[in-house]
């Protein structure tokens, strides 16, 4: 994984973690609904991109 793709992906989360607090402070659901959502969306990168890692290290 490259450390690009890391802080993307951590960057994503953290965005998506704030989306979902400031929907939770002001009873957005649809706002609290999308920072889960890109919560999920930047785990599913890293675990990708883990698995990437994963059949590359096992090709060398």
């Amino acid at each position: 994984m490259s450390a690009k793709d890391d802080i993307g992906n951590s960057a994503e989360r953290m965005t998506g973690k704030v989306k979902e607090g400031i929907g939770k402070m002001t009873d957005n659901e649809r706002l609290e609904a999308e920072g889960k959502a890109d919560q999920v969306k930047a785990d599913a990168k890293k675990a990708a991109d883990k698995v990437k890692d994963a059949f590359d290290d096992a090709a060398k």
